[in-house]
């Protein structure tokens, strides 16, 4: 089974991503992406999948995989449970790293780490408790401060006795052949357009597919219209820019994430978060204001 394409929405201004979901999750499921992963988890029980390795994880379960290497998580939870909070992921493209690679000499330690990754790499316990806090407070750091929470995590990898290597040696991702997929073309086209107008034609178009077609193939795919599924990208990417940056107008986020009009903004966001834009950033600033006088 071909592995579908995950679309990682990387901010303009931000170095890497840096989220968390609960479960059930729409990315969960097995999936490839062009971008290095840490993968953390923080709650639940149950089977993972990376390559052709299969094994089972609990918190604490610490994994980096490399580009294009598919994988999944699958918690073992009751059927209509759901979990607030799952894993914690921090996401960041081959571009990005190299580049610091490139300017900062001292980091020559990631490129066997980094080389690694491409099957997977398990690291132990300790690693994972160690880097588990700087994690947590990574999801919401801001500035410069993102750039040391990482460096920190970087630093502790590299350093990391005893990381297990996943999939086997004959094991070679190969994103061609899952790109050839017209949905993951299709996919890849809103990846990269996201926040700018494109019609179900278009993606139909590239799909190889006629429109009505391709829009049975999609909810098929995703579980959801097209619609749907641009709508909620948009807001998540909204959620990123509102943890990230307090002094981003809401105003300006409805247009930099692909609205045209702000009533509407507010009206999707309430609908997809249960709370409009001004109440996520409240109860987010009130949040991080607790953590502090703890």
């Amino acid at each position: 089974m071909k592995p579908d394409l995950e679309v990682v929405q990387i901010r303009e201004g931000e170095s890497f991503k840096a989220w968390s979901h609960g479960y059930p999750f729409h990315t969960v499921r097995w999936h490839f992406h062009p971008e290095y992963e840490i993968h953390l988890v923080v709650a639940t029980e149950g089977r993972y999948f990376v390559g052709d390795f299969i094994g089972e994880f609990a918190p604490g379960n610490l994994i980096l995989t490399g580009p294009n290497l598919p994988h999944n998580w699958v918690s073992d939870v009751p059927k209509d449970a759901s979990v607030p909070l799952r894993c914690r992921i921090i996401q960041f493209s081959e571009a990005f790293i190299g580049g610091v690679m490139a300017v900062f000499p001292e980091l020559a330690a990631l490129g066997p780490m980094l080389e690694a990754s491409r099957r997977g790499l398990r690291f132990p316990p300790e690693t994972a408790m160690m880097i588990a806090p700087i994690m947590e407070e990574l999801m919401t750091a801001q500035g410069v401060r993102r750039i040391e929470l990482f460096m920190l995590i970087a630093g502790a990898l590299t350093r990391a006795q005893g990381a297990e290597i996943l999939a086997s040696t004959s094991y070679l991702p190969d994103p061609s052949g899952y790109m050839s997929a017209g949905m993951n073309k299709a996919l890849a086209f809103i990846r990269e357009h996201l926040t700018v107008p494109f019609t179900e034609g278009d993606l139909a178009e590239i799909a190889g597919q006629s429109t009505s077609a391709f829009s049975r193939a999609f909810r098929r795919h995703t579980g959801m219209s097209l619609v749907q599924y641009v709508k909620r990208l948009r807001i998540n990417l909204a959620c990123q820019i509102l943890m990230s940056d307090e002094q981003a107008a809401i105003t300006d986020i409805c247009f930099e994430v692909g609205f045209n009009n702000l009533s509407n903004f507010n009206r999707q966001f309430l609908a997809e978060k249960g709370m409009p834009p001004s109440q996520f950033r409240r109860l987010l600033v009130e949040n991080i204001n607790a953590a502090k006088a703890a």
